[in-house]
């Protein structure tokens, strides 16, 4: 099947389905011995190895709509986005899109996704449309649908009067609504941000949750973060992952009213979290 036809028929038919079985993750962190173990501190000992389980058989499905991943760093929810968007691979389990293993159906799978990663590297010489158009190349745009759908994102992202400046000059928020333009070239049924509010003002906060509300139609839309205002008024469904696990998943209302705080997702994340919901710069994992 050609690049785009499997999301052109998708996108005409109402999106799709994403599930995920049992998704398992370890990660092992390697360090050099310790010469006190050989008696020799001059000779290093034997490396020292340390597993993690950062995903620990994380199930769930998800059709269009808003869904909001929070969870304190550390908890798995970038792991599970690289997971999803088949930049690495996890050590059981499956992903499955329309009922099929998404490994299998190769560029057809990746022409449906948008992903914005928290760590994307810019290039600051180019400008917003020569950085879009290096990026509808690399998604297999033909060259015909290249400029329609480059002023397409822009428009959907408020993006058309700074599009021919350097990125290098702009704001955080300006960085930011530019990877989520990226992320939607093609028109992809499933878009993934990974923290796309992080480092940004209160105003651009707003505008960015604005704008993945406006995005969203029949497209499934998921948002990590952790921080609950950034996703509680757009949020369909909010998943809470902890510690690599789905501690508790539903609608806003639905959370706030089982744990005892109607109106307040931020009580009901603290009741799940308490302290582990403290932000954690140094473990983004």
């Amino acid at each position: 099947m050609e690049s785009g036809t499997l999301e052109k028929q998708q996108g005409k038919a109402g999106g799709g389905v994403l599930e995920l079985k049992e998704i398992t993750k370890r990660y092992v962190k390697r360090r050099p011995g310790n010469g006190r173990l050989t008696g020799r501190p001059g000779r290093p000992g034997p490396e020292q190895k340390r597993e993690k389980e950062v995903l620990k058989g994380v199930s769930l499905k998800l059709d269009a709509g808003i869904y909001g991943l929070l969870g304190p760093n550390g908890a798995g929810k970038s792991t599970l986005m690289n997971i999803i968007t088949g930049n690495i691979r996890p050590d059981g389990g499956q992903v499955l899109w329309n009922g099929k293993p998404a490994g299998e159906q190769g560029r057809a799978f990746r022409s449906v996704i948008g992903y914005a990663p928290q760590q994307q590297g810019l290039y600051p010489s180019f400008s917003g449309r020569r950085f879009l158009s290096y990026m509808a190349a690399l998604k297999g745009i033909s060259r015909g649908d290249v400029k329609e759908e480059i002023e397409r994102a822009l428009s959907c992202v408020n993006m058309e009067t700074a599009a021919g400046r350097a990125i290098r000059t702009y704001s955080g928020g300006m960085r930011q609504r530019i990877l989520i333009a990226q992320a939607i070239l093609g028109d992809p049924r499933l878009v993934v941000l990974d923290e796309p509010t992080a480092g940004l003002d209160p105003k651009e906060r707003v505008r960015i949750r604005e704008l993945i509300n406006a995005l969203s139609g029949d497209r499934i839309i998921l948002v990590s973060t952790h921080v609950v205002s950034d996703i509680a008024p757009v949020a369909k469904e909010v998943l809470f992952l902890r510690e690599g696990r789905i501690a508790d998943r539903g609608t806003v209302e639905g959370l706030c009213v089982k744990y005892g705080c109607p109106g307040n997702l931020e009580g009901a994340y603290m009741s799940v979290f308490g302290e582990e919901g403290e932000h954690d710069p140094a473990d983004p994992v």
